[in-house]
């Protein structure tokens, strides 16, 4: 920079500059959501299994009414 001393306004300017270069330091958007599909996938299974579990027990309990 200059020899002169900084004044309130450019210093100012700096702080925000640095602020707004930090402020991107963070995850992506896209990252975040690729972390969480793992227990997204887990909880589809269980409840899938859950009520493939649920319908086998009306099932047998229908049938054996029938019979």
């Amino acid at each position: 920079m200059s020899d002169q001393p900084e004044n309130e306004i450019t210093a100012a300017a700096r702080e925000a500059k640095a602020a707004r270069d930090g402020a991107g330091t963070g995850p992506e958007p896209g990252q975040d959501r690729k972390k969480k599909w793992p227990l997204a996938a887990a909880g589809i299974g269980i409840g899938v299994g859950s009520a493939a579990l649920a319908a086998a027990a009306l099932y047998a309990a229908t049938s054996r009414r029938k019979g």
